[in-house]
């Protein structure tokens, strides 16, 4: 392939195109809707299904509208796949032992969502509107490691600074490009002070010296780093470019997409204490509304709108009401009994969701801070444990927790299937490669498999072009009485901003139907 061939087959990737704006924001302001939501007199009833962030939400603005809600969840907490473990946090998966969390007090990770973009202009709106605090989320952190196992040469089964990847990588680009300018060997006309700027360009984002040639910097670090009177610092010494080639340092694990993607630019936000705050504020706003433990068995259209059943203490129970408002996630919608129309019900069954999974590992000390000067931030692997999370909390204690493994696809269905102290020794082997202070410091874990866990089985909705042009618009339209919400009613699977979006999508549209009820 010459060097033409490579640029050429280059092209804007999605996360580009999400950065030109092409996907329409959600409005991040309150509803100036009229509060109509009643008839002759009385509060039409609506029941929603889950209190996850997109049924709570639903809940939220259609009570200020009037509207008499009742939200049904299956589980003993609100929130969803907003989820935060600390100690005396319990869990069964399916098919497994009952789980318990024992964290040290204010020690957690986020099982679920973990960071808020600062582009998530509706999800930081809540948090204002509902009074709950952020603070910093570290997501990218050059101090952090790449290690990769297995592969060839120098650099196989050896940890990297991230800074030290970086840094090699755009300088060897640049002196390649720069060198290619120099010899007018693209076809593109340019004037020799067009080369000049792009030369300047190359050279400083590089780092190339005089001779356009990348002999590495401080960039990536020093041996010994500079000090007082005498003491320059000996910088550390580039890995050679087919070193990265050869090494299996070129695999995707390794790409930089994750510094590009749109909703991972800086700044990144956390609610302080944990991502349940959300939930929890607008569960104080819901006060009376929700029924936990009642897992919903049955949902059915009536002549006048619609009726669910489900269990409460063992017992069935029976909830009607005008509209319905479904937000529970296509896994558990699809095993209830329903009479929903039949493309609904494809929906349901052909759109597939991510299988994915997190180990929480608490350790004595702080071995990342202090021995390795990782403050928050992600180091990267191609082994099953794929990323290990550093806390942006709690800096400087003495505890803490970090997220040992976060995977996704096959590598974290196998994981997911493990038993509770396969996956933790796993974690611990693999991860030991990486920090050699793992079996020292170690006192105990929590794990999670979102697909195997009772209510979600599955971490988000995964769609591809057909299968949303498919089934997508299914969800978007009711099904008589019935509205559909959550991440994956939007284009923002995976993200908080996706069940806020639609909350605000299905209370705009029922609320706009209940007004030409009321014009008729």
């Amino acid at each position: 392939m010459t060097r033409r061939n490579f640029i050429e087959s280059t092209g804007a990737t999605y996360a580009t195109l999400l950065a030109w704006g092409l996907l329409k924001p959600a409005p991040a302001e309150a509803f100036n809707l009229p509060a109509n939501g009643s008839k002759d007199g009385k509060a039409r009833k609506v029941v929603v299904l889950g209190a996850g962030l997109a049924g709570l939400t639903t809940a939220y603005e259609l009570g200020k509208l009037g509207y008499d809600c009742t939200v049904l969840e299956a589980r003993s907490r609100s929130g969803g796949r907003v989820w935060t473990v600390r100690g005396g946090t319990k869990e069964t998966e399916v098919g497994g032992p009952e789980q318990v969390c024992k964290f040290a007090a204010g020690q957690y990770f986020n099982g679920g969502a973990a960071r808020i973009p600062h582009n998530h202009q509706l999800t930081l709106h809540y948090c204002r509107e509902l009074g709950v605090p952020l603070e910093i989320f570290n997501g990218g952190n050059e101090s952090a490691w790449l290690y990769n196992e297995g592969g060839t040469g120098t650099l196989a089964n050896k940890r990297m600074r991230i800074r030290e990847y970086h840094s090699d990588l755009r300088g060897y680009t640049s002196e390649l490009l720069a060198k290619a300018l120099d010899q007018s060997s693209l076809d593109q006309q340019l004037t020799k002070e067009d080369v000049e700027k792009l030369v300047d360009f190359l050279k400083n984002e590089g780092d190339l010296n005089t001779g356009k040639l990348y002999k590495g910097t401080n960039r990536r670090g020093y041996k010994n780093p500079p000090g007082a009177g005498a003491i320059p610092g000996d910088l550390t010494d580039p890995y050679g470019l087919t070193d990265y080639l050869r090494s299996g340092y070129m695999q995707p694990v390794f790409y930089n997409n994750g510094d590009y993607t749109f909703e991972q630019h800086s700044t990144l936000l956390q609610p302080v204490g944990g991502m349940d705050a959300i939930p929890k504020a607008l569960e104080k706003k819901l006060v009376g509304k929700i029924q936990f433990n009642a897992p919903v068995k049955e949902l059915r259209k009536t002549e006048n709108g619609v009726r669910v059943v489900y269990q409460k203490d063992g017992k069935s129970a029976e909830l009607t009401a005008e509209f319905c408002v479904c937000t529970l996630p296509l896994p558990v919608l699809k095993k209830i009994d329903s009479d929903l129309s039949p493309i609904v019900k494809r929906a349901a069954d052909f759109i597939p969701y991510m299988k994915t999974g997190k180990i929480g590992l608490q350790f004595k000390r702080r071995f990342w801070e202090e021995d390795d000067a990782i403050y928050g931030g992600i180091s990267r692997t191609n082994m099953d444990i794929n990323q290990i999370w550093y806390p942006s909390f709690g800096l400087m204690g003495q505890k803490g927790v970090l997220i040992g493994y976060y995977n996704f696809y096959s590598r974290a269905e196998a994981v997911g299937d493990l038993t509770l102290a396969a996956r933790e020794k796993m974690a611990l082997e693999q991860g030991y490669k990486i920090h050699p202070q793992y079996p020292q410091e170690f006192e105990n874990s929590f794990s999670l498999a979102w697909q195997r866990i009772p209510y979600n089985e599955g971490g988000w909705a995964v769609y591809d072009d057909t299968v949303r042009r498919k089934y997508y618009p299914a969800l978007l339209e009711p099904d008589g009485n019935i509205y559909f919400a959550g991440e994956h009613t939007t284009y923002l699977t995976a993200w908080m901003a996706g069940a806020f979006t639609s909350a605000r999508r299905v209370v705009d549209a029922l609320h706009a139907r209940v007004g030409e009820y009321t014009k008729k």
